[in-house]
């Protein structure tokens, strides 16, 4: 519930769920650059922070990593990701899905979650599926979580 109170308070604050605003009203600049096969990463040096995002993604593919790299910054500012799997037997896989669930309820906004299933709103808001389903239900009465959407009773 953490993360989804983050990402609220976020939203309200600055007014968009639009990560490359949010990084940009943050301090946190966005470098587009050629990564090869990596999608994006998150680093600081001194006193900036710098979120990279491949260019070679399609459009969908930039807003979710920046999205995610953007979760590293506020979840994870001082985690050193790639350092930690390279030289420490230090599992990242909580750090990666805390950062994939921060996307998630940035991205998947809880009213279209009301309306849609959750396979058509990842789908509408360019999120892959097996990251929606990390998505904290819409906190409504009469809604059940289901592995494929939201259901009404």
């Amino acid at each position: 519930m953490r993360i989804k109170q983050t990402v609220r308070k976020l939203v309200r604050k600055y007014g968009t769920s639009d990560p490359f605003d949010l990084a940009s009203r943050l301090n946190i600049i966005v470098i587009n650059e050629y990564l090869a096969d990596i999608y994006g990463y998150y680093n600081s040096y001194k006193r900036s922070r710098f979120i990279h995002v491949n260019d070679g993604l399609d459009d969908a593919k930039q807003r979710f990593t920046c999205a995610h790299e953007l979760g590293h910054a506020m979840l994870h500012p001082k985690v050193n990701t790639p350092f930690l799997r390279q030289h420490t037997l230090v599992s990242v896989d909580r750090i990666e899905r805390e950062a994939n669930q921060f996307a998630a309820e940035l991205l998947i906004p809880d009213e279209l979650l009301l309306e849609h299933t959750l396979d058509s709103a990842s789908a509408i808001c360019g999120v892959p599926l097996e990251v929606a389903h990390l998505k904290t239900p819409p906190a409504r009465k009469g809604f059940w979580w289901d592995e494929q959407s939201f259901i009404s009773f």
